[in-house]
């Protein structure tokens, strides 16, 4: 069974820095272009960065651009979103998303298949 998990989320203070993990298992994930997306408490789910493959060509919400930087290690079938310089409207939960057929910038039903995502919260 194809799945994603996501980690490494927590409180951090503005200014700080995370680094959130996708673990597939299941498929091989360097074959499927990745995407992360967000949701803040009250609010739909919104783009956040994509990486395509086989290209690992990278994406990024103009919110983010600068700050966050999206990865792939093969060995380990993971992807990581680095995040610097963290704000406040960083805040909420982080969905990883794997697809097949097209590069992930718009949430699809099909998505909510993958993981349950890992909560940022950027506070002092």
């Amino acid at each position: 069974q194809r799945q994603l998990v996501e980690s490494g989320g927590g409180l951090v203070q503005p200014g700080g820095s995370l680094r959130l993990s996708c673990a597939a298992s299941g498929f091989t994930m360097r074959n499927y272009a990745i995407g992360w997306f967000r949701q803040a408490p009250g609010k739909g789910r919104e783009w956040v960065s994509s990486l395509s493959s086989p290209n690992d060509n990278t994406h990024y919400a103009n919110s983010v651009k600068g700050r966050f930087t999206i990865s792939r290690d093969n060995a380990k079938n993971t992807v990581y979103l680095q995040m610097d310089s963290l704000k406040p409207e960083d805040t909420g939960v982080y969905y990883c998303v794997a697809d097949r057929i097209e590069l992930p910038i718009y949430w699809k039903t099909e998505y909510d298949r993958w993981g349950q995502g890992t909560q940022v919260t950027v506070s002092s």
